[in-house]
């Protein structure tokens, strides 16, 4: 993914920052800090916006926070002056009994992630590639039925039964696997086609039908389009990894049907296959609304 294109308007992040009178700043500092020490290097207009944009947090956290930031810089050889300055004018030592390291919890990022609009969105998933360790990544073994289950699913619109398939699949909560079926913004659902290895037609599809919000944007459906096609597997990845961990799940359940595939395959040579009166292919040329 190209970074410098997926920075949001630093006016977007603190919108974000305030919006609905829930005091997020501390947890926006803490998670784009982790996000910015991940990288080795980072350009000019990713240090000015990042440097622009705590400088603004800082005076408005609490110190728990400022102190997590200070941990965080400290082994980072190429921490910007400015904010180490600020960090030193505005610092009191913390409490004793509180530790100086807050890493920045999988629950924080979730609600963080769901909260923003679809720039501030592309800027997190832009970092998250270089913000999660290989250990903390992992590929889905898709079978090409789940595949299947999800676009019938959302050809009939059905958005709890793609949430249903999303929360076995996946190994996700209910409640999260029903945020993403219902996001009116389509991002989750590009992150779960990314990881899952499904194909952009396909994707498509389940944009134009599931969510009648998405489906009748032209705007949005190419939106989501270009940035399937931007976004890292890694990035994606450890997204998954992310909302698993804040769901308290750990393995999909259907990885181990897809682990016994070879022995459904067999069973289901000797076991005539049921016609599907609901099966159907798809119709091209549909009429959007924008």
């Amino acid at each position: 993914m190209t970074k410098s294109a997926a920075y949001p308007p630093l006016d977007g992040l603190l919108d974000l920052a305030c919006r609905d009178g829930i005091e997020i700043r501390p947890t926006l500092l803490r998670v784009l800090t982790d996000l910015y020490v991940q990288k080795p290097a980072h350009s000019a207009e990713e240090e000015t916006q990042y440097v622009e944009l705590a400088l603004g947090l800082i005076e408005a956290v609490d110190t728990p926070t400022r102190a997590a930031v200070v941990a965080s810089l400290s082994n980072y050889p190429a921490a910007p002056a400015a904010i180490l300055r600020k960090l030193a004018d505005t610092m009191t030592p913390p409490d004793s009994d509180n530790p100086a390291r807050t890493e920045s919890k999988p629950h924080d990022l979730v609600e963080m992630f769901f909260a923003a609009n679809s720039e501030e969105r592309r800027f997190i998933l832009a970092n998250l590639d270089v913000a999660a360790e290989p250990a903390a990544r992992h590929s889905v073994l898709v079978a090409p039925e789940l595949i299947r289950r999800l676009e019938t699913a959302a050809l009939q619109r059905n958005a709890g039964e793609f949430g249903r398939v999303l929360e076995r699949a996946l190994g996700i909560s209910h409640a999260l696997a029903e945020r993403i079926a219902r996001d009116h913004f389509g991002e989750p659902i590009v992150v779960v086609a990314r990881a899952l290895g499904m194909k952009a037609a396909v994707l498509q599809r389940i944009l134009l039908f599931l969510n009648p919000v998405i489906g009748q944007s032209v705007e949005r459906v190419h939106h989501l389009a270009r940035l399937f096609d931007e976004l890292a597997p890694e990035a994606a990845e450890c997204m998954l990894a992310i909302w698993r961990k804040a769901g308290g799940q750990s393995k999909p359940v259907y990885e181990a049907m897809h682990w016994d595939d070879e022995r459904h395959s067999a069973r289901s040579r000797s076991t005539p296959a049921r016609h599907d009166p609901e099966k159907r292919t798809p119709v091209f040329g549909i009429t959007l609304k924008k």
